[in-house]
């Protein structure tokens, strides 16, 4: 395992422009990271390079601007595949996001396979992306959604999951880490438990694969999504990794371009996978961008990264800890960089606007996870998120600036 000196985080810094500014004439302290990560330079270059030198449509173009532009873009599809450790290429289905990712899933797979009747199992920790299109599912299907209980520390209650799962269950869909509160969920024996019913699972990745390695294979799960923004790449875009045998027997989400084979007024004779899924012009530069973060996660190392967070979020945990009137929401045994918290007295908005003056970006409201601030009787919290170019120096400046918070409300 690389220790916590894998990581010259003085060099990595010098990667990510935006961090080098202030903000209110003060060092950015960019602690926002489960909103949306920062970018690096050869993220933002090879953005720049593809509008500047390779701009043109993909497929089917027999010029040379087409035919770097797809080359790029199906390379890129590859750095996904083996970055996840997918068995195929064709598993890999480019959408917009995590979102879209679960929402192709429950309008393709779901619309097929659940019926009146029928139960759709989720946790209590879900992220809204994650629940509302199952209860629109269940909804339009007169399927029942289950919700798995979490304890208070924040983590699944296990026995519970066991017991929602019958003859009826057609579909797991839980997060691999909680976006509000860090908790990573035991997603491989969850994934184990539901296919001991023959169910299949969807894991919502979006706030895992920039934490940790993720193998798709030895999880062994059916679905996973991510989205770009959250591990480095641009915005718009992210993936949808299924299982070839599902993918197959699922039909299009949407028509158009690119995902037929065939079209005559009588008969449309669908593309294959995983063009099946992905109708009109994508987002091409997004791709390319993708691959470009996924090249320098995989320079860096996510053994070395996960090694380097977890040390940071121990030190952030002890740190806030002992704060005086601060309350650490979320206290799972198994986090990844996330610490949530409120303060007596302040509200989380009130925190947060202090905090940005002081040149620190956090996250303060519900964040996409009403049910999670309801289970725990408050109503937003303020949200430090961790990324591997974050030091301990960030982790003292949320300190002193959380003071500064308290000093405002006690005069």
């Amino acid at each position: 395992m690389p220790t916590v000196t894998s990581l010259d985080v003085s060099a990595i810094r010098k990667e990510f422009p935006i961090l080098a500014q202030q903000m209110h004439g003060k060092p950015l302290v960019y602690l926002d990271n489960a909103a949306t990560s920062q970018k690096p330079k050869c993220v933002i270059e090879a953005l720049t390079r593809f509008y500047l030198m390779d701009n043109a449509n993909i497929h089917r173009g027999v010029h040379e601007l087409s035919e770097r532009a797809t080359q790029s873009y199906e390379a890129a599809r590859g750095k996904v595949q083996r970055f996840l450790n997918a068995a195929k290429e064709q598993e890999i289905i480019f959408v917009r996001g995590a979102t879209e990712g679960i929402n192709l899933v429950a309008q393709t797979y779901g619309r097929t396979h659940v019926g009146a009747g029928d139960e759709v199992v989720i946790s209590a920790l879900e992220h809204h992306s994650n629940i509302v299109p199952w209860q629109m599912l269940c909804e339009e299907k007169s399927a029942v959604l289950r919700v798995i209980p979490i304890n208070d520390r924040g983590e699944v209650e296990f026995d519970q999951f066991e017991k929602l799962l019958n003859r009826r269950t057609k579909l797991v869909a839980v997060s691999h880490v909680s976006n509000a509160l860090g908790t990573i969920n035991p997603v491989r024996k969850i994934i184990n438990t539901a296919h001991g019913w023959n169910v299949p699972v969807l894991i919502d990745g979006a706030q895992a694969v920039s934490h940790m390695r993720v193998d798709v294979r030895n999880l062994d799960c059916d679905f996973y999504v991510f989205s770009g923004h959250k591990v480095f790449g641009p915005t718009g875009i992210g993936v949808l990794y299924g299982k070839e045998k599902l993918l197959e027997g699922m039909p299009p989400w949407q028509g158009g371009g690119d995902m037929i084979r065939s079209v005559t007024f009588e008969k449309t004779i669908y593309n294959d996978l995983p063009y099946k899924f992905e109708a009109g012009t994508p987002n091409i530069a997004g791709v390319i961008g993708l691959g470009a973060a996924i090249d320098y996660l995989d320079h860096i190392g996510m053994d070395a990264i996960s090694a380097y967070e977890d040390d940071l979020l121990e030190y952030g945990t002890r740190a806030l800890e002992n704060i005086s009137g601060l309350r650490l929401i979320g206290t799972a045994r198994e986090k990844a960089g996330v610490l949530s918290f409120v303060i007596d007295g302040v509200h989380p908005h009130d925190a947060g606007t202090i905090l940005d003056l002081e040149g620190i970006a956090v996250r303060t409201g519900h964040h996409c996870a009403q049910p999670v601030m309801d289970r725990f009787g408050v109503s937003s919290t303020t949200r430090a998120s961790l990324a591997f170019y974050n030091t301990r120096e960030d982790i003292d400046a949320l300190v002193a600036g959380i003071q500064k918070v308290k000093e405002v409300f006690t005069v």
